[in-house]
């Protein structure tokens, strides 16, 4: 089988291990800058041109879209699918989920467990607004934020006005989301593949840090998941159509409460937190999905 990573970077962690567990169970992997393909749109014959050649004989691909490039990536994955190619997370399912207010709009119509959150693109009461998400304190995002960048805890009513009205200055679209007291500053990532949770593990921020992303000194240990909490991250990955994903969850008093649902989920902390192979288990789930006696068939 030929499975091919769209990564702009292969030294990645994620993309290396990615290519490690291709290699190790026999199939042949290819790292594709997707930012470098061109999409060729013809009647009848969708292709994909890189380094000035087209792209054949791609049994799956394994999307590794960044934010910044979300429409174009998403451009190219959709041009696979096109050609007929499996992909283990759909075009439509990662614009979906990377657009913050639309992935919890689905995730709310589907039932799923979220925050209090409230969007108004010009407020006339900042006060009302504040009190129906329970707050102060208040959590503000941006919409375009990722990696808790972005975030910003407003533990005063007033210090809430103040950066609302900077950020609606700024012509930026926010967020007004309920504050969870008793997570404690820790949340939940559940790694979901193919509808089931193959890895867990519970982020805690570092002290005077509510954010708990490992990147900005958060700590990590592996964790078993509540049969809720379980159920929780598969519907939510479920509801936005992601086949892979990482799914960001906070312990409250009412049950699990989902964050955020990712497209393109880290491996490095979650791997080396739990011990799992999540990489394997990711190319596992294609060869489910591809019988070997198929492989000749279903390439482009």
């Amino acid at each position: 089988m030929h499975i091919a990573i769209l990564s702009t970077n292969p030294d990645l962690y994620s993309t290396r291990r990615l290519v490690e567990a291709i290699e190790q169970r026999k199939h042949e992997a290819t790292v594709i800058d997707h930012l470098r393909c061109q999409v060729m749109i013809e009647g009848g014959k969708p292709s994909i041109i890189y380094r000035n050649k087209p792209l054949e004989q791609i049994d799956a691909i394994i999307p590794r879209i960044g934010a910044s490039v979300t429409d174009y990536g998403c451009a190219v994955v959709r041009q696979f699918e096109m050609m007929k190619v499996f992909t283990t997370a759909k075009s439509q399912a990662i614009s979906r989920s990377r657009n913050k207010l639309r992935s919890l709009q689905v995730l709310s119509k589907a039932g799923v467990g979220l925050p209090k959150t409230v969007f108004a693109k010009q407020p006339k009461d900042l006060d009302q607004l504040l009190a129906l998400v329970g707050g102060p304190p208040v959590v503000i995002k941006l919409l375009e934020g990722t990696q808790g960048i972005g975030v910003v805890l407003a533990e005063t009513g007033k210090t809430a006005r103040s950066t609302i009205e900077t950020l609606y200055g700024l012509k930026a679209n926010v967020l007004i989301q309920e504050y969870i007291a008793e997570a404690k500053g820790a949340d939940i990532r559940a790694f979901v593949v193919g509808g089931r949770v193959v890895g867990a593990m519970k982020r805690q921020g570092k002290e005077g840090e509510f954010r708990s992303n490992l990147h900005l000194g958060g700590n990590g240990t592996q964790m078993t998941l509540s049969p809720e909490e379980e159920e929780t991250a598969i519907n939510a990955a479920k509801a936005l159509g992601l086949r892979v994903a990482g799914v960001d969850m906070l312990q409250s008093n009412r049950g699990p409460l989902v964050l955020e649902v990712n497209s393109s989920p880290g491996l490095e902390g979650i791997e080396k937190t739990t011990g799992i192979d999540i990489a394997s288990q990711i190319i596992q789930f294609i060869e489910e999905k591809i019988p070997a006696d198929e492989n000749d068939t279903v390439g482009v």
